[in-house]
Parts: structure tokens; sequence; C-alpha cells
């Protein structure tokens, strides 16, 4: 899903960013919320996560524009204790009430060791990588997840329960790159996915595992978060802020030295990059060293913007009044 495209132009990280903040502003969000954004789906283009990077705005913008989404949104903590935190979105994208309230609940976590953020009321959240990553500097274990409205009806096929199923986890380390396992478990499971039948075939195990994990990011992301099961019941003034999101953390010195931890960790990285790869020509990693590695060379060298990621942006840009940041778009100011 998100394998560096053949046909490419090299974008560099600061105009892609600076393009992607354009066009939140002009889809209504403030200053710091479109930089915020910017940023943060700027950095996914940059370790390769295309799926939730820049693209992403040509569906943002239209729903911000459109008052499908709050693009003006009123985040606040409405329930809180020494180790919890419940944060409403009102309607707007869900990654200022995840980004927000993940770094509220790292506070919460170097004070009461462990603690879990729920959010509620918001749009899609992007990428689950992104929260997890946040919790690395601060010698913390994570995981996190999200639910979205379901419309299951009887008779649909057994694979719609696992809904859209992100999740991620994440472990420092002291020296290389950082584990982060980053994904969606119905990946290759959707029904346009081509493949379907035949690993239901071939595998059912994997497949009902790969259900199972979806299930646990509707119940903890969704349904604690006041997604219902039934539509009918869903009550929000914004038709867009149909998901939820859940954050926990907690410290790895409640059971290990953190130094100790994170020079194992490295040593661990370093005998898995020692193994045979799934591909011939491949370098073996854990979860989230080809990532690391991506970032490191395209921060430099500019990131490689695919044929249908221009075609989003420049069909966007070109509704919005702007310029996208590459030769040739068919977008002008």
């Amino acid at each position: 899903m998100n394998v560096p495209p053949d046909s490419f132009v090299r974008v560099a990280a600061d105009d892609l960013r600076a393009f992607a903040r354009s066009l939140g502003l002009a889809a209504g969000l403030s200053e710091a919320r479109a930089s915020l954004l910017a940023r943060l789906l700027t950095d996914n283009d940059l370790r390769g996560v295309f799926s939730h990077g820049t693209q992403q705005l040509a569906t943002y913008a239209v729903l911000l524009r459109d008052g499908v989404l709050n693009a003006q949104p009123d985040v606040s903590v409405v329930r809180e204790t020494s180790g919890s935190l419940l944060v409403d979105g009102d309607g707007g994208l869900g990654y200022f009430p995840a980004y927000d309230g993940t770094l509220q609940l790292i506070e919460k976590v170097k004070e009461h060791d462990i603690a879990v953020l729920v959010t509620r009321n918001h749009g899609h959240f992007g990428a689950a990588g992104l929260y997890s990553r946040l919790t690395l500097e601060h010698d913390l274990l994570s995981f996190v997840t999200s639910g979205h409205q379901l419309r299951l009806a009887p008779g649909d096929p057994i694979y719609e329960a696992a809904g859209g199923s992100p999740m991620s986890f994440s472990a420092p380390t002291l020296d290389e790159d950082p584990l982060v396992l980053d994904f969606g478990a119905m990946h290759d499971l959707y029904a346009d996915s081509p493949f379907r039948d035949e690993l239901a075939a071939k595998a059912p195990g994997l497949v009902h595992r790969a259900i199972g994990m979806g299930a646990v990011c509707q119940s903890w992301g969704g349904l604690l978060a006041g997604v219902p099961i039934d539509p009918a019941r869903a009550s929000h003034p914004f038709e867009g802020a149909n998901q939820g999101a859940m954050v926990i953390a907690f410290k790895i010195s409640l059971f290990a030295e953190p130094l100790e931890f994170k020079q194992e960790m490295d040593r661990y990285v370093r005998a898995v990059r020692e193994l045979a790869p799934l591909t011939e020509g491949q370098q073996p990693f854990l979860p989230g060293g080809v990532e690391a590695a991506r970032e490191r060379a395209w921060t430099t060298e500019g990131i490689p913007v695919g044929e249908q990621h221009q075609h989003r942006l420049e069909t966007v840009a070109e509704a919005f009044g702007l310029t996208v940041p590459w030769e040739g778009g068919s977008a002008r100011a």
C-alpha cells in the first residue's frame, strides 16, 4: 500500500508542508491547526506513509469547506482523573484532540506511571503512528487505536465487523531506529482487495486474527468513545465527526531500567538486520525501520510524489485557487 511510486516528482518537504498549510488555511483552519496538520501529514509522506500523508488533504479540505467537519472546533477535556483523559473534538478533524490529548497524556504518565486517553466526536485522526511516536523520547511504551461508525446489516460479510482497524505500538531504542508498528489490520482484506478470497481460503486463521484485531479497534477506539453500533443512535452536529480514538502509555521504568531496555532494543534491531528477508534483495527491518530510513533519505532528496498523489493535490488546489509546489501542475493561483 505504501510502496514508493515508480513515477514521481521530487518535492522538498518544506515546500510540501507550506502547500499543505496554505490548503488548510483556505479550508478554514486556524493558523496553528493548519500548521500542525501540514507538519503531521508531511512527516507521514517523509516516512513513505503516503496513504495517510498530504494526499488526505484532497478529502479533508472539502469536508471542512462544506461543513461536514468543523473547521474551528473547540477541543476540550470533558473528563479527567490522575490517570485518564476524555477529550472532545467538537466535530473537527481527529488530529487535534488526539495530538493535544497525547501531549497531555505524556505529562500524566510522567507523574502517575500509566495513563489512558480517549478522544470522541471527531473525524479521521490519520495514522496511529503519529501519536505512538510522540511517546518515544519519554521512555514510554504505547498503544494507539481508533474506531469509526459502522453500518452493519444482516448478511454483510464478516469482514465488515473490523471497520478501518488502525493501530500502532511503539518502543524506544538508544541508537538504532525505534520500533513503530503502524498498520491497519484489514488492509488486503477490504472488498476491493484482489486477493481477499484467496487469503481466506489459504490462511483462514490469519484472516480471523485480522478481523479480531479490527474488533479491538472498534470496541476500544470506537464504542468506548461513544460511537454506537447502531448509526440511528449516533448524535453529532457534524456528519463527519463519526470517530473516536484511544492512546495508552506507560513507563518502562515500572518493569525495567530504561537505559538497559533501550540497549537491549538496539541489540534486537541489529540482530534482525542479520536475518533472511521475506523478499530477496530487501533489507530486514523491525517495524518502523524502513520508514526511518526513508525519512533520513527523503529529507535531503525530497519526497517522491507519485502520479495519483499529484493528481489529487492538483485537483484540490485548483478548487481552492492554490498552486501546487511542482512544475507542470494543473492548478494555478
